[in-house]
């Protein structure tokens, strides 16, 4: 099946769930609960007022980002953001709804659905369990990390929902320039690249040369040096035969987990 049919796959009905999503993200008011404590940048779990499904959501407004020596300052909410646009063009559904909002308790920040989630259940714990479903979506996280460049893939940032999907977050530090890659997910080093995962970025990459849609407001959200370079890396990760092995002096993040 082509990749922009595969695409198309997810239900109506998933599609409007999805959609309903991002309406309560944009316009529901953040009610704060409290600080994520071990965040290195200002993260706040909120109430989204009115929601029947009483859901909740994670608000990291920008003036509580800490200044990097190697990003440009108050950018990290949007690549928030940008890594939601990405893995929505590839339709693997990862990241959980995203959106870039002028307005919150402490201004304009990204907020993202929060996933309920078992802590123990993390990246090195689902590794472990060589669950082929699980290990289908993991091969589809190091193909997306590739991508968006992503410099801090800890093992607390792999979720599990309910339903049994794999969930990422916590991608203020992607989309950078430079190789950034750092990573726990080195296991799959080596391995051959699916030829579903490649035919997907294939796909994006193409989207992306053309800016359609989505792609759109995702270079809307970065430097044109950082797009540019996105849709480059697209371009070679579909090509991949095979996934790379750890490169540079620090290809690991620390804390690890």
């Amino acid at each position: 099946m082509p990749a922009d049919e595969r695409r198309r796959a997810p239900s109506v009905t998933e599609d409007q769930h999805e959609d309903e999503v991002l309406r309560l993200l944009r316009r529901a008011e953040l009610e704060p609960l409290g600080r994520i404590a071990s965040a290195s940048n200002l993260t706040v779990l909120c109430r989204l007022a009115g929601d029947a499904a009483r859901r909740l959501a994670i608000y990291k407004p920008e003036r509580g980002e800490a200044p990097l020596w190697d990003f440009p300052p108050r950018t990290l909410h949007r690549r928030e953001v940008a890594a939601y646009l990405v893995d929505r063009l590839l339709g693997w559904r990862m990241v959980p709804p995203t959106v870039l909002r002028e307005s919150g308790p402490l201004g304009r920040g990204s907020v993202q659905l929060f996933v309920d989630h078992d802590l123990e259940r993390h990246y090195f714990a689902l590794v472990a369990e060589l669950d082929d479903a699980i290990t289908v979506q993991l091969r589809r996280m190091v193909a997306f990390d590739l991508v968006v460049n992503n410099a801090d893939r800890k093992g607390s940032h792999v979720l599990l929902d309910a339903g049994g999907r794999v969930q990422l977050v916590d991608h203020g530090v992607c989309f950078h320039t430079d190789p950034k890659l750092r990573t726990v997910a080195w296991d799959f080093a080596d391995e051959p690249v699916p030829a579903e995962v490649r035919a997907d970025v294939a796909y994006v990459a193409e989207v992306l040369q053309r800016r359609d849609g989505d792609a759109d407001v995702l270079s809307g959200l970065l430097t044109a040096d950082e797009y540019a370079a996105t849709c480059r890396r697209a371009q070679r990760v579909a090509q991949l035969e095979r996934f790379p092995p750890p490169r540079g002096v620090r290809p690991y993040p620390w804390p690890p987990l």
